[in-house]
């Protein structure tokens, strides 16, 4: 995989804290493509940080909307989504180049501040559960060839959480090889919903995520993020 096959694309949503760090983060030359629903600065620090190989889109949508619009938008062989509130392992893009043989990667976000040892746990549950046959893929760090992308229909629209997960299934139930890649590693800034509780948050993704795998969501339930953004939209007031 060549950096001219790849296109990043990143929901923000009043994170003028953070882009920076973020921009930093990424080679010059790779595209980009955000999709903003911010009330803050943070289209006009991308702009100004960032004024080549940057498209900006600003759209009022949620998460798994905003994923969907930013892939339909690219046009490389390669969609990389991710959050606007980590950042890149410094050798992130150097080792893509060892990555041919698959449809979709995820790979692990870890922590070099706060709860270190709980996204550790969260990294060693991804690659058990890979090797099992069930991706637990994160929207922080997920490659999704077009071609993939394409044939699956692209992200729920309907989910506001857990998209990234829902997607990866329905991909390998496609036919499509879905892997776990542990050495390309992104790393968060931001923890406000692990302050909350390490467990509600691990119960909450595990039950929301049973029932998605098993088709057992009722259909009321989907759009229903179950206080996963409460404290962001309380940060975004």
């Amino acid at each position: 995989m060549q950096l001219d096959q790849v296109t990043i694309i990143v929901p923000t949503k009043n994170e003028a804290r953070n882009i920076a760090t973020f921009l930093q983060s990424i080679p010059p030359t790779v595209e980009l493509i955000v999709v903003d629903a911010s009330a803050d600065e943070t289209p006009q620090l991308i702009e100004s940080l960032r004024p080549t190989h940057t498209t900006v889109l600003r759209v009022r949508s949620n998460i798994a909307q905003a994923r969907q619009i930013g892939g339909e938008r690219a046009n490389t062989a390669w969609l990389l989504f991710t959050d606007a509130d980590v950042f890149f392992a410094s050798d992130y893009f150097d080792r893509l180049a060892a990555y041919d043989n698959y449809d979709v990667l995820y790979g692990p976000k870890l922590s070099l501040d706060e709860h270190q040892r709980y996204y550790r746990s969260v990294a060693r549950a991804q690659h058990f559960s890979d090797r099992l046959g069930i991706p637990a893929a994160s929207g922080s760090n997920l490659l999704i060839s077009r071609a993939a992308f394409q044939r699956s229909g692209g992200f729920d629209v309907r989910l506001s959480v857990n998209e990234d997960s829902e997607i990866a299934w329905r991909i390998k139930r496609l036919g499509f090889r879905v892997a776990f890649a542990p050495d390309l590693i992104v790393y968060a800034r931001d923890h406000r919903r692990l302050q909350r509780g390490t467990l509600r948050k691990t119960f909450h993704s595990l039950v929301r995520c049973g029932l998605l795998y098993l088709n057992l969501m009722p259909e009321r339930w989907r759009s229903h993020d179950w206080g996963y953004w409460a404290d962001a939209r309380k940060g975004d007031g």
